[in-house]
């Protein structure tokens, strides 16, 4: 690192001008990572405080809030949706544009610095692979026939816990909540109409378990957002996630044992599947558990699944390539609303706006677990306001990176709180995309009027995510899941845990050695 500084101070000092190798993609995340260091000056602190910064992200989610609010009241399904998030961001820059100071150009630079970040760019690329891998699968059979391969499996009269269990392996497996939703709602609310089961607890349980998948897939929108703005490995902050996650899903599992019997214990019909059609959802995930590259683990899965299908006549060669195009296109939200807010994050830190949060936070924040316990309340609100447990991720992201730095709460933890409790309230706000689904689709099931329900209704059977929230605040207090951190702590100096040190110097002094042959 030293190498690097004195040799573009030295080419400063002799042109007057900055060094051209100064454009490398790595330059970025090298000087924020000697920010973050204890031994030199926060960069943030240099910064102006800046309260008005923020309106630009007041703006997008009164915006986006405000809509939802307006078509709730008017009586529209699916109200929080039907305002695209992406033109409530687009509006939001806009706005950060006319009311910062500085030629459009100097502006435009800072934004498309922000934008065209590695993490974002990194972001962006798994977002299209992973909808190209949930799009094929579902297409050739895969998602039905882990379904019904998992009610086979299941006693009738565990049916409400192992329905937990399936949607909590389709959640990880596909790394999309509302899939799973969509597959399981149906096929479990027939079944626990006939069987006699409160479709109340029936629901709460796939959908809790659709949020355990969520939460830790390695493909969920949501783990690629948490890991990539905090700069951490996904099989890391798996492994701290897995410890907070395990015991309320086990909590859950032994309620629904118990509470979630049928009163009339009904035979299922014989469901069929093909065990085959299982097998990419089961490599994907071994394979990203494994450390394997998400990108390469990903493109695996895409092409087996393309292959089983086009062998087993359920897709054409043609068929599987608009499968996977479908599947880049149905990204198309979360892919601009990264790109757009990554590009607004960089103008709001650029004037100010996260140094003034650090600034406030510090009166309510006196240490490590106080951050921890406002890392948790910052994305929660996030998520309450924009109905969307990725979008909550994405613009509370920066502001919990820096917070995670000034007080030293490892990424890795960081990471976590976020995907938790961004699910937490993804999963019991009766106007998020999950409930109104589940809801919807309950009620297009059932034979009887007498058992239609509502989005409120079901919230109380949400017993996964309140166990969640209980237990990931009790992580705080007595750090039962941290094992991973303390044994391999988080080194602020290189940006990266202690084992990676090595491999990060040896980087570094390549990257210094390629520059110096310049």
């Amino acid at each position: 690192m030293g190498v690097i500084l004195l040799y573009d101070t030295f080419w400063k000092m002799s042109t007057g001008r900055k060094h051209p190798a100064g454009i490398f993609c790595g330059e970025k995340e090298k000087y924020e990572k000697r920010r973050a260091s204890p031994n030199m000056k926060n960069t943030l602190n240099e910064k102006k405080p800046n309260g008005l910064a923020l309106i630009p992200f007041v703006i997008f989610i009164v915006i986006y809030m405000g809509a939802g609010i307006y078509y709730q009241a008017k009586g529209t399904k699916m109200a929080f949706y039907q305002f695209p998030s992406v033109t409530a961001m687009f509006v939001a820059v806009l706005v950060a544009f006319i009311m910062f100071k500085g030629t459009i150009n100097e502006k435009f630079e800072v934004f498309a610095k922000g934008a065209a970040n590695v993490d974002i760019l990194t972001m962006l690329m798994i977002y299209i692979l992973a909808g190209a891998f949930a799009q094929v699968a579902a297409n050739m059979g895969g998602r039905e026939s882990t379904v019904n391969l998992g009610l086979s499996l299941v006693p009738v009269q565990f049916l409400a816990a192992g329905l937990f269990v399936i949607s909590a392996f389709m959640g990880t497996a596909t790394g999309s909540s509302m899939g799973t939703v969509s597959a399981v709602i149906p096929i479990a609310v027939g079944i626990a109409e006939k069987g006699g089961l409160s479709l109340t607890v029936v629901i709460g349980a796939v959908v809790g378990g659709a949020m355990f998948g969520d939460n830790l897939s390695m493909i969920s929108d949501t783990t690629i957002a948490a890991t990539r703005s905090q700069r951490c490995e996904m099989r890391d902050k798996f492994r701290v996630n897995f410890l907070v996650a395990l015991p309320a899903a086990l909590v859950t599992l032994v309620l629904l044992l118990f509470i979630g019997r049928p009163e009339v214990v009904m035979p299922l019909e014989a469901l069929p599947f093909d065990i085959i059609k299982v097998v990419p959802y089961i490599l994907v995930l071994v394979l990203a558990l494994c450390g394997l590259n998400v990108f390469f683990a990903l493109t695996i899965g895409i092409f087996s699944a393309g292959i089983i299908g086009i062998c087993a006549g359920d897709m054409t060669i043609a068929g599987f390539a608009q499968s996977v195009w479908t599947g880049f296109t149905g990204m198309n939200e979360v892919f601009f609303l990264t790109l757009l807010c990554g590009g607004m994050s960089e103008l709001i830190a650029k004037n100010g706006g996260i140094a003034w949060i650090i600034q406030k936070l510090r009166r309510v924040m006196k240490g490590n677990k106080s951050a921890q316990v406002g890392i948790a309340a910052m994305v929660s609100l996030c998520d309450c306001a924009t109905a969307n447990n990725t979008v909550a991720i994405i613009v509370a992201g920066d502001m919990a990176r820096d917070v995670s730095h000034e007080y030293k709460v490892d990424p890795r933890r960081t990471a976590s709180l976020l995907d938790i409790f961004s699910c937490v309230f993804q999963g019991i706000i009766p106007y998020g995309a999950q409930l109104l689904s589940a809801a919807a689709l309950a009620n297009a099931t059932v034979t009887s009027d007498a058992l239609h329900t509502s989005p409120a209704a079901i919230v109380g059977g949400m017993w996964y995510c309140w166990i969640l929230a209980a237990v990931g605040l009790l992580s705080i207090f007595v750090p039962f899941a941290d094992g991973v951190c303390r044994k391999d702590p988080w080194n602020w100096e290189y940006g990266c845990a202690q084992s990676a040190v090595a491999a990060k110097k040896a980087l570094l002094e390549k990257e210094a050695e390629d520059i110096s042959a310049q």
